[in-house]
C-alpha cells in the first residue's frame, strides 16, 4: 500500500428538500385546505478516526464528497426523506485543515474522534405551515436550505512515542529492523527511507512505538533532499532519538546539522527531550569511541550513548533511556484518578 500523508479533498453537505404546495381535494370534504409537507434534511459531511489505517491514500483517488440531498415534501402532509449522511473514515492522528493549508479545522489525535465538517440544510416548509386563521389557502413554501461547499486538506501525522531522526545512512531503518518487526528498506546509499515507517520495540516488558522518517539534510527546510515535510510525524513524539554515524569524517557537523534543521522547522521540535546517539560502533575500536563521544559531549550534545544496530550492542540501553520520557507523557496524558494507588509500576 502506498504511503500518503498529504491530500486535497472537496465535500458537500446535502441540500435541503423544497417545501410543498398542495390542497385536500377530496369527496364529502368542502374546504379540504393546505396539506403541502416539508422538505427533508439534506445530509451532513463527518470525519472520523478509525483503527486500521495508516494512510490517507483513499483519498488519492477519491477527492469529491458529496452527501445525499433532502427530497422534497409532498401533499397529504408527507415529509421528504433525509438525506443520508457521509462519513470520511481517517487514520488517527489526521488533521484537518482549511484550503490555506494553515488554518486547523480540527485534529483526530484519538481513536474514535468524530467532527461535523459540513451540516446539512434544512429542509422548506410546506404550505401548511403557512395556514392561519386568516390566511386559509395558502400557495407558498420555503425552498430547501442549500448544503456547504468545502475545500479541505487531510495531513497525517503518525502516532509515535519514539521519533528517529538524523542525517541518512545514520541507521535509522537499520535500528527499527533491529528492535521491531518492522522490515524498511535498508541499502548502503542515503535516501534508502522514502516514506515514514512505524515500528513496535519493547523494552523490559515496556512496548512503544517508533516512527522512522527519511533522513534529513542542511538545507531541508529550505525543500533540500525530501525537505522536512516528514516531520511532522515527529511532532506528537515524547522523545527524539537523534543517531549519529560514527563512520562520518564530519562528526560534529553532522549533529549540528540536525540541530539546527530542527530550530527551523519548530512546532516545539527543538525542546523535546532527546537521546543522542553515536551509532555504527562496530566499526569503531575502543579508543576511537572515546574520542569521539568526547567530541560530541563537548560540542553541546549531552550525554552520548554508543550503539550498533547492526550487531545490537548497546541497543538495549538506548532504549532502556527513551522509556522513562515514554512513561511521563502517558502519565501526563492519562486524566488523574483520585482512587487509583501509586505504585510505581509502568502502565503501556
Amino acid at each position: 500500500m502506498k504511503f500518503l500523508d498529504l491530500c486535497k479533498v472537496y465535500i458537500r453537505s446535502g441540500s435541503g428538500g423544497n417545501g410543498c404546495i398542495s390542497f385536500r381535494r377530496e369527496k364529502f370534504i368542502e374546504f379540504g385546505g393546505p396539506d403541502g409537507g416539508d422538505g427533508g434534511t439534506g445530509g451532513s459531511v463527518w470525519v472520523e478516526a478509525v483503527d486500521g489505517l495508516n494512510t490517507l491514500i483513499d483519498f488519492r483517488y477519491q477527492q469529491h464528497w458529496f452527501a445525499q440531498n433532502g427530497q422534497g415534501g409532498m401533499g397529504r402532509n408527507r415529509t421528504g426523506k433525509d438525506g443520508d449522511d457521509i462519513v470520511l473514515r481517517v487514520p488517527v492522528g489526521t488533521e484537518i485543515l482549511e484550503e490555506d493549508e494553515e488554518t486547523v479545522v480540527a485534529d483526530l489525535a484519538t481513536l474514535g474522534d468524530r467532527v461535523l465538517l459540513a451540516k446539512g440544510g434544512n429542509g422548506g416548509w410546506g404550505n401548511l405551515r403557512f395556514k392561519t386563521s386568516t390566511n386559509r389557502g395558502p400557495r407558498r413554501a420555503n425552498p430547501g436550505q442549500e448544503g456547504v461547499e468545502r475545500t479541505l486538506w487531510l495531513r497525517l501525522k503518525l502516532i509515535a512515542d519514539v521519533g528517529l531522526v538524523g542525517l541518512p545512512n545514520a541507521g535509522k531503518s537499520t535500528f527499527l529492523a533491529a528492535t521491531s518487526n518492522a522490515r524498511p528498506k535498508i541499502a548502503d546509499y542515503p535516501f534508502t527511507t522514502l516514506h515514514p515507517n512505524l515500528g513496535v520495540v519493547s523494552a523490559d516488558g515496556r512496548e512503544f512505538v517508533v516512527a522512522d522518517i527519511p533522513g534529513l539534510i542542511e538545507g531541508a527546510h529550505e525543500g533540500r533532499g525530501l525537505g522536512d515535510i516528514f516531520l511532522g510525524h515527529v511532532e506528537r513524539s515524547a522523545v527524539l532519538l537523534h543517531l549519529i554515524d560514527g563512520t562520518s569524517g564530519t562528526l560534529i557537523e553532522d549533529w549540528q546539522t540536525i540541530c539546527d534543521e530542527l530550530d527551523a522547522y519548530g512546532a516545539g521540535l527543538s525542546d523535546k527531550p532527546r537521546v543522542t546517539v553515536l551509532n555504527k560502533i562496530d566499526a569503531l575500536d575502543d579508543e576511537e569511541r572515546a574520542f569521539l563521544k568526547e567530541e560530541l559531549e563537548a560540542a553541546g550534545a549531552g550525554d552520548v550513548m554508543l550503539m550498533s544496530g547492526a550487531t545490537n550492542e548497546g541497543v538495549t540501553e538506548v532504549l532502556r533511556a527513551l522509556a522513562p520520557h515514554v512513561q511521563a507523557r502517558r502519565a501526563a496524558d492519562r486524566p488523574a484518578d483520585p482512587d487509583a494507588e501509586e505504585d510505581g509500576s509502568w502502565q503501556p
